[in-house]
């Protein structure tokens, strides 16, 4: 059983900053990503389902919140959550994304309220009915998801489908600073451990027994995900922009050496310290983002956690939004595996195959936003991704080393 280190360089947390400063590209290309079904996602690649980008009313009314009907969402609120009139409306996370509210009633009471994009017109490719199935799965399994309290099919209401969850409170941890800043070292040293013993209990969960036997496909996770990204990568090429042909090469090698899907399980597709809410311990109240979330092979999700986990000795240069796990008093990539192995009867021993898994899977996510934005497709500083290219290759050539040594 063996960890890869991450690149030298910091490349890992400019990629996190860089997914947060542009979220429109990746949320877009990872829509692709799932093995079977996911999100919004029955058929086709992400370039596929971008459909109009004609805003929806809801975005251009005056005096409202973006993507909100006050009168009609409110009236709904009243009757199926027990909302106290009038509700305040705020957007925390928003872009091409899923959107994500915090509403606050009469009476100080805290909901979220998720809904698909106001610029996309398929409500295939933000599925609020897949989301709200999963969390509504989940949360009587003893996962820590935000309570689920009703979803809205009627168009009517708010042009899309929308659901409605508990508000979590809590520390979500996106920087250095903020690992500092709300946690002791003492409670930064359990932080790790928790987070892997979660990952661990979200794997055991029985599938059929929780109602998710047909959320997708059984079998064949890895070898879907491969071809799906491979197809966008290649799909998403910029005319003389080339990185002599390593993501192929580490496409076909991991394509050749898949190893065996021991079991399947709730895969959640971007597990990671900031996808989750901590309480004042340091234990996980809530894991969000369940966009991509599927069933397959739970050893990609773990391979992608120790691919976000950075350490200290990563990064030769300072970078504003440092990883906040290179805080000290976090566990090492390698404390954090041994720590799953623990909470798990499953065989960790080829994990290194599924991190390189991870880092080739950014390299084709990052081509994806490059190639958008070298199209004009997003808005922003054509600057901020001139250095994609090398970033690229850099991953790619991480995999390649990472699946050698594995």
């Amino acid at each position: 059983m063996r960890v890869a280190a991450a690149p030298k360089g910091g490349i890992l947390s400019r990629i996190t900053t860089t997914r947060r400063r542009i979220h429109v590209g990746i949320a877009d290309a990872r829509r692709g990503s799932s093995g079977g079904t996911h999100a919004g996602q029955p058929n086709g690649l992400a370039g596929e389902r971008e459909g109009s980008s004609a805003l929806l009313a809801s975005a251009i009314m005056e005096n409202e919140v973006i993507g909100i009907n006050q009168a009609s969402v409110t009236a709904w609120m009243e009757e199926h959550v027990g909302a106290a009139a009038p509700l305040h409306f705020e957007l925390i996370a928003g872009g091409r994304s899923n959107l994500t509210y915090r509403v606050t009633d009469d009476n100080g009471n805290s909901f979220a309220l998720r809904r698909p994009p106001t610029s996309h017109v398929l409500p295939t490719a933000h599925d609020m009915v897949r989301e709200h199935t999963i969390i509504a799965a989940l949360y009587p399994q003893h996962i820590p998801v935000a309570r689920p309290l009703g979803l809205c099919t009627d168009e009517s209401v708010n042009e899309r489908p929308f659901y409605v969850m508990e508000f979590v409170d809590g520390e979500i941890l996106r920087t250095r600073a903020d690992a500092e800043k709300a946690f002791s070292e003492t409670v930064r040293r359990t932080i790790g451990d928790n987070l892997a013993a979660t990952l661990a209990q979200l794997h055991e969960v029985d599938v059929e027994r929780a109602g998710l036997g047909e959320l997708a496909r059984h079998d064949g996770y890895i070898e879907r995900q491969l071809r799906r990204w491979r197809t966008q990568y290649d799909q998403m090429q910029v005319e003389g922009v080339h990185h002599g042909g390593i993501v192929e090469a580490v496409g076909d090698q991991l394509a050749a050496l898949i190893p065996t899907q021991q079991r399947v399980a709730v895969v959640h597709g971007d597990y990671r310290l900031d996808n989750t809410v901590l309480d004042e311990h340091g234990k996980v109240k809530a894991i969000l983002d369940w966009e991509i979330c599927t069933l397959g092979d739970p050893m990609a999700d773990l391979g992608l956690l120790l691919v976000y986990w950075a350490e200290r000795s990563d990064a030769t240069e300072a970078l504003l939004g440092a990883s906040p796990t290179t805080a000290s008093g976090f566990s090492t990539r390698a404390q954090v595996l041994n720590a799953y192995a623990s909470h798990t009867t499953l065989d960790v021993s080829e994990v290194a195959y599924y991190q390189a898994f991870g880092y080739w899977k950014l390299a084709c996510i990052m081509q994806g936003v490059f190639a958008r934005y070298s199209a004009g497709a997003t808005a922003g500083d054509q600057g901020s991704v001139a250095e994609y290219p090398k970033h690229i290759a850099l991953l790619a050539h991480l995999a390649k080393q990472t699946l050698e040594q594995s």
